[in-house]
């Protein structure tokens, strides 16, 4: 889709009636993928299973689906559409910021054949409302914003859901086709240059961007080298087999305080068995691939990786640079492989696969320097803290953004197999504790040119 004309002087839109029925169809495909998604997550395990907490660090699935629900209300329902609250009891206990995960199990919490109805009811009304809404003037409205920022909302739980179906125990109740291989991974650069001088980072365009990607702004970095593809399993295994958890030096402080008071030897999921490595995945134990790229690493494992190689973890705009910056037009795409919306053969996403695929992977979805797999597959860890971008205004409300600002949170980029594509952009930003091993993350590493 291309970027939405911004509003008129006037306060209307500068956009035809078939602009507006394309972008309603989007946002209507956009949320009935997320609530199959949602629904597939939900169902695929028993009531027990749905109340029960497999982890304190994630939610009883029953309270994302309810929180879902609520959020869908809260923003579609009474913040576009003016209308009465269907469930004011409920706010307080689906509200994200009054209630820790660890604490949530306690709380008296829809029941799931509730929750089910709940989250229906809403959609129900919601889709109403996106059918009728002129979808421009007021800047939730605008070019469908509050639709598109439900739909990311209820992929990245779905995300957070998928990470509690990890942490399960028991059998697997999920399954899906096995990604594609590379055809030519032998035949690339273990690093790739990307050329220093100036580029357009962030976004003031994308119209369902989030407010941490806003404003576009331009950004001088110097020439540097990036890996092509993520740091696979084998070459972190070569960093276990050689001391990497048992040598201070490489780790920062915090990491090898880590590392001594969880006793750490791998990567979360990773065990040794009769001579191999072994990982749990979705109710399945299998021998660690050694091509695919690493998941479950904090932001520590990753520092203390990149200074074993000899290398460093990518500045935030080092990574977006490499992912988006053409230097034949001297523009920043919307995405590695151009502007146009992703597909099966650009990235590997939307949990159509449940693993990453092949370090070398979907040569369709490579960047201008030839660096690859830089959207799907594994979030990639960066060195940046999540700070504000120059001119940051937070909308549509503090708590999205604003609050995590500062060194606690590191920053990761690009998505992984468990990211929706609605919820994946070039400019999108994650962040999330340096601690943090449950997630889907892995990383690159880069070096000064």
């Amino acid at each position: 889709m291309t970027d939405s004309p911004a509003p008129s002087p006037d306060g209307r839109d500068a956009r035809t009636a078939q602009d507006t029925e394309v972008l309603r169809e989007r946002a209507v495909a956009a949320l009935l993928t997320a609530r199959e998604r949602t629904t597939l997550l939900t169902d695929s395990v028993d009531d027990r299973e749905l109340t029960a907490q497999h982890s304190p660090l994630m939610s009883p699935l029953v309270w994302d689906l309810a929180h879902i629900g609520n959020q869908e209300e809260l923003w579609l329902l009474r913040g576009v559409a003016g209308r009465e609250a269907m469930r004011p009891d409920i706010d307080g206990l689906y509200d994200a910021f009054e209630h820790p995960r660890a604490t949530r199990p306690s709380l008296p919490l829809l029941a799931p054949a509730e929750a089910r109805s709940y989250a229906a009811e809403v959609r129900g009304r919601a889709l109403d409302v996106l059918g009728s809404s002129p979808l421009g003037g007021r800047p939730l409205v605008h070019s469908a914003f509050a639709f598109g920022m439900i739909a990311q909302h209820e992929q990245q739980h779905d995300e957070t859901m998928l990470i509690t179906h990890q942490l399960r125990s028991g059998p697997a109740v999920l399954s899906a086709p096995e990604p594609p291989r590379p055809t030519d991974a032998a035949a690339l650069p273990s690093e790739v240059l990307v050329p220093g001088g100036p580029f357009t980072m962030g976004t003031s365009t994308e119209p369902w961007a989030l407010d941490n990607e806003r404003p576009a702004h331009r950004r001088e970095v110097p020439g540097f080298l990036i890996d092509t593809a993520p740091v696979t399993c084998g070459a972190y295994r070569a960093f276990i087999e050689e001391g990497g958890y048992t040598e201070q030096r490489w780790w920062a402080p915090e990491g090898w305080a880590m590392v001594r008071e969880h006793e750490l030897t791998a990567p979360q999921f990773w065990h040794r068995d009769a001579g191999q490595w072994l990982r749990r995945r979705f109710g399945v134990t299998e021998p660690v691939p050694a091509d695919e790229p690493v998941l479950h690493v904090s932001w520590y494992e990753a520092d203390a990786y990149a200074r074993w190689a000899g290398r460093r973890l990518p500045t935030e705009a080092e990574w977006e640079k490499a992912a988006r910056h053409d230097p034949g037009s001297g523009r920043s795409r919307r995405y590695p492989w151009g502007d146009e919306d992703p597909t099966a053969e650009h990235a590997n996403l939307g949990q159509h696969h449940l693993r990453p695929a092949p370090a070398g992977a979907y040569a369709a979805g490579r960047s201008p320097s030839g660096a690859g797999q830089l959207i799907g597959d594994v979030w990639e860890w960066t060195s940046s803290d999540f700070l504000p971008y120059p001119g940051f205004a937070p909308f549509p409300y503090r708590e999205y953004s604003e609050v995590f600002f500062g060194p606690g949170h590191k920053v990761l980029r690009g998505g992984s197999f468990a990211v929706d594509a609605v919820a994946c952009r070039g400019t999108f930003r994650n962040w999330d504790l340096p601690v943090r091993r449950q997630i889907f993350s892995g990383f690159r590493t880069a070096r000064d040119a």
